[in-house]
């Protein structure tokens, strides 16, 4: 197994408040990665036909990719896949930040979440084991006061969560699901599919070392990589103007999907 895979996918099923962990082999990591690769295997095996995305029946999927974890600029992502509330189509959504790499820290590539909670709900993954607690308390809290509850109940300011507010509470289809108050997964309506299953935040801790076979390579293309940052004009507009700067692109070639929605197009799905 590629050392940097922690190896555990954990699944979840909110309605009967179960939970267990897959333990996939080397060849289904070396054909799906993780990412969006791996959330789709399991909604095109799972996910029936014409699903409503905010009924009972959508599954959410959160996975990291390979690279997330080690010391790789950039490389702490993680997706966040659905069938979207927006499009009816599925939904991809990425984001960075601390939560990408801590959700391996904690023990797990990806997460598999089916059904709907009774009442509001978190999901904790905490050195390698994961539970279900109480959201009560955080129900209909903005992202920012939720987690200063959090860190302060566990006395712990690096803990890191990916969350929804009262947009994605209240399921507004372009609603988000944030982690460090600033960094959203924040395409195809991820955060309504959230609370939809009254799903608050996903939680994690850990101190999992993720090792690699040639760590003095990792270190070479590391500063190779920042050399070459200012002579990449994607990469310079990124800097300058955030993730708007592709907007204009995208646009332009019409890869945006404003106009390509039709009544019924993604009733088979």
């Amino acid at each position: 197994m590629v050392k940097s895979i922690v190896g555990n996918v954990l699944h979840v099923d909110l309605t009967d408040s179960r939970l267990w962990v897959e333990h996939p082999d080397e060849s289904f990591y070396r054909k799906y990665g993780g990412g969006s690769a791996m959330g789709l295997y399991y909604l095109l095996k799972e996910l029936e036909p014409g699903t409503d995305p905010l009924s009972v029946g959508n599954i959410l999927t959160v996975f990291a990719g390979v690279p997330t974890g080690l010391a790789i600029s950039g490389q702490s992502r993680v997706n966040v896949n659905a069938r979207s509330p927006l499009t009816g189509a599925v939904g991809d959504s990425q984001a960075g930040g601390f939560f990408p790499a801590a959700l391996k820290y904690a023990g797990f590539d990806g997460i598999v979440i089916r059904g709907k909670a009774k009442k509001p709900v978190y999901l904790l993954l905490n050195e390698g084991e994961a539970e279900l607690r109480d959201a009560g308390h955080l129900w209909g809290k903005c992202t920012l006061e939720s987690e200063q509850i959090l860190k302060t109940e566990f006395d712990d300011p690096k803990l890191e969560m990916m969350q929804i507010g009262p947009a994605g509470e209240n399921l507004v289809r372009f609603a988000a699901i944030m982690n460090m108050r600033n960094r959203a997964n924040g395409r195809t309506g991820r955060g309504a599919v959230m609370g939809s299953k009254l799903l608050k935040a996903i939680v994690v801790r850990g101190n999992r070392k993720l090792e690699v076979n040639d760590k003095q390579e990792i270190v070479r293309l590391n500063r190779e990589g920042a050399k070459l940052l200012n002579e990449i004009a994607d990469v310079k507009g990124l800097n300058i103007n955030g993730t708007g700067d592709v907007v204009p692109f995208q646009n332009s070639i019409g890869s945006l999907p404003t106009r390509n929605y039709r009544e019924g197009q993604f009733e088979a799905f």
